[in-house]
């Protein structure tokens, strides 16, 4: 490996002005969904996928999939979560190795509260002060930035 391709004025720009957004807007968000709900956003984003499966039951392994997360975070967090009532873990009726995780009643109260405000946020910090072309570009940019990743997880190495 020779020498590094040093990322040139505008590059290094282009990229501590994203990892400074990518904070910025973390930070922001995970201070809402706190401030306002009692929610992280971790919480958030577990009841949010659980709120919209059939039945406000996924199995373990597809919402672990759907977060990206793995298993052993996957299992903290959903642990947290039952012990405040917001999830409940069942036993899969087809394979008994597997767990069925589910939203409780109180758990859908939370996202059902949350929700409306997190999308107010997200609209206030990013989503109403950009134009259809920058929205399109910032789909565009993410896809691409996640494929790419993808084709990169499936090198053999």
């Amino acid at each position: 490996m020779g020498e590094p391709q040093w990322l040139d004025e505008r590059e290094q720009r282009a990229w501590r002005s994203l990892m400074k957004m990518q904070a910025g807007l973390s930070e922001y968000i995970e201070r809402q969904l706190r401030t306002r709900s009692g929610l992280s956003t971790a919480d958030y984003q577990v009841l949010a996928h659980l709120s919209e499966a059939p039945d406000g039951r996924l199995r373990s392994f597809v919402l672990g999939d759907a977060l990206q997360w793995e298993k052993s975070r996957l299992s903290q967090h959903l642990t947290r979560m039952q012990n405040r009532n917001l999830i409940r873990r069942e036993r899969c009726a087809t394979d008994q190795r597997g767990a069925v995780v589910v939203i409780t009643e109180q758990g859908r109260t939370f996202i059902k509260a949350a929700a409306p405000l997190h999308v107010a946020d997200v609209r206030n910090v990013l989503i109403d002060h950009v134009t259809p072309a920058q929205m399109d570009l910032l789909s565009e940019l993410g896809d691409q930035v996640e494929a790419r990743l993808a084709k990169i997880d499936q090198k053999p190495g």
